[in-house]
């Protein structure tokens, strides 16, 4: 309690105290308490007068095991002493602190470094709801809430999308501000469609808001935070790096800024590759975040890094699936990164080669149930598939064409969910019949683009699905069905078309996915 105030009641007031019991300038804040028996008070300074920064950008990460930890994050852009995070429960108070560490980069553009402060709540209780409090010396606290995840089989809802830019405007063109991350309006709305399903965890499919593009790097990160803050301080959204993310000079392959903001499970990796692939368990599914750029073909990002971890996240990945696999306790494998397996617009980026040849193939072997994408600004989604035919493309090779209800033992199905705001949505491109452009190769540096030119070879799309001509915007919400012993667990799921600063939502497709439960 907040001075006889519940927690409960001050969340969403963006920190401020209003009502609590205060003792000159210090507030008392209670312990959690199992009875009317008088709270224990802790000492919370006010903040003072001293010009310290606020709490900005408050976000969530889960840590591998999402039913027992949890990460809070926020930045500054100066120094600050005592970041802390005060946790507690809904109806007792606020009892356990814990200091964050702070992690920092130097933006190579702009010379301005970012810290970011991470408090690692750790031995938590499953599924369960607890309040949080994040704060530095004479900062005001910012608050939120986080549910954990349930442990073993159980129901839960998760949202995916991608490719969401900023809705601000960044850039001054004459005596006119304009945007300069190829994002749009639609980015906030998407952040509040999100929130009107309220999932346990988003997963965010790769190039979160382009800031490789704008004139002020630093800038776009903190507005992306304002916008998604809204959602991510009460669950965590759970990221994969896009080609948008390698930014010139920012780390030893140009993802500097992404790996300071967000603390993701551990995977294992050397330093330098810290955080750009990680997996995590909620419930019976397992979540396997990955860094396309690695594989792909195509020069997409500030710098062309293809093969930088030479072969450690690829090898990371086969472990990772085959444990995944034969864990009694998972049901579920699904795998979230930004570059597309399939695709049917033309005009656009296109599927990438080095994908279908690097990890399609663990997928299949290994029995991938689900792919979420972005990179294409549309929705679609496959026939499960399974194999490739022996061409230049490697097309994959539906194994069944029923649209509602998808056995995934037979195949694993691919999601495009590029809607996420981005101001050049690619739904009216779409090839009429299905079709795919292919990226093989890449050819000689484009001295006119400084860019390596692809090489694209055009296929047939059997395994094209369902496509959504009609909708720009939008994400999909995953339910998962945990089902009976001895029988079949389910994952329903819906893409929902998002509009208006509300965040709207109309159905636009509906199926499931269904495969044996394991025990």
């Amino acid at each position: 309690m907040f001075g006889g105030v519940s927690a409960s009641a001050v969340i969403g007031r963006r920190g401020l105290l209003t009502g609590a019991a205060s003792l000159g300038g210090a507030v008392l804040i209670g312990t959690p308490r199992a009875s009317a028996a008088p709270a224990s008070p802790m000492l919370w300074q006010r903040p003072d007068r001293s010009g310290a920064p606020r709490v900005a950008g408050l976000h969530l990460q889960f840590g591998a095991d999402a039913s027992r930890e949890v990460v809070v994050s926020w930045h500054t852009t100066v120094s600050v002493s005592g970041p802390t995070v005060l946790l507690g429960s809904p109806g007792g108070g606020f009892g356990h602190t814990e200091a964050a560490e702070t992690t920092t980069y130097r933006d190579a553009k702009s010379g301005t470094e970012v810290q970011v402060h991470h408090a690692r709540l750790t031995n938590l209780r499953p599924d369960t709801d607890y309040v949080y409090a994040a704060t530095h010396d004479g900062a005001a606290p910012e608050l939120g809430t986080v549910r954990t995840a349930p442990r073993g089989r159980a129901a839960f809802t998760f949202t995916s999308f991608g490719d969401q830019g900023t809705p601000t405007l960044g850039r001054l063109s004459g005596t006119t501000w304009v945007n300069d991350n190829l994002g749009s309006p639609a980015g906030g709305d998407v952040t509040a469609g999100v929130e009107r399903i309220a999932p346990l965890f988003h997963l965010v499919n790769g190039d979160l808001c382009y800031a490789n593009l704008a004139t002020d790097r630093i800038r776009t990160w903190s507005d992306w935070f304002e916008n998604t803050s809204r959602s991510a301080r009460y669950r965590p959204w759970m990221p994969a790096a896009g080609n948008h993310e390698n930014e010139l000079g920012n780390g030893p392959v140009g993802y500097g800024a992404y790996q300071t903001y967000f603390t993701v499970p551990d995977a294992g990796a050397e330093e330098p590759l810290r955080g750009l692939w990680y997996s995590f368990t909620a419930g019976a599914v397992r979540i396997i975040s990955l860094n396309n750029d690695d594989v792909c073909y195509q020069d997409g990002g500030n710098s062309y890094v293809r093969g930088y971890s030479g072969g450690a996240q690829q090898r990371w990945l086969e472990r990772e699936l085959a444990a995944s696999r034969a864990n009694p306790d998972i049901d579920w494998i699904v795998v979230c990164m930004h570059q597309v397996v399939v695709s049917t617009v033309d005009k656009f980026n296109g599927a990438d080669r080095g994908v279908r040849e690097s990890w399609v193939p663990l997928f299949d072997r290994y029995g991938v149930d689900l792919v979420v994408c972005g990179h294409e600004h549309h929705y679609e989604r496959s026939h499960p598939v399974r194999g490739q035919q022996p061409n230049d493309t490697l097309t994959p090779i539906p194994v069944a064409t029923g649209t509602d209800t998808i056995d995934t033992t037979k195949g694993t199905v691919h999601m495009v969910i590029g809607g996420g705001g981005t101001s050049v949505p690619s739904n009216q491109l779409f090839f009429n019949p299905a079709r795919c452009r292919v990226i093989t190769g890449v050819g000689p540096v484009d001295s006119s683009t400084g860019k390596r030119s692809p090489i694209y070879v055009t296929e047939d799309a059997p395994w094209s699905a369902v496509r959504d001509p009609d909708h720009a915007y939008g994400f999909a919400a995953f339910d998962v069905d945990p089902g009976r012993p001895g029988g079949t667990t389910a994952i329903h799921v819906t893409y929902y078309a998002v509009a208006g600063p509300y965040g709207d939502l109309t159905p636009v497709d509906r199926f499931t996915l269904t495969r044996p439960r394991k025990h």
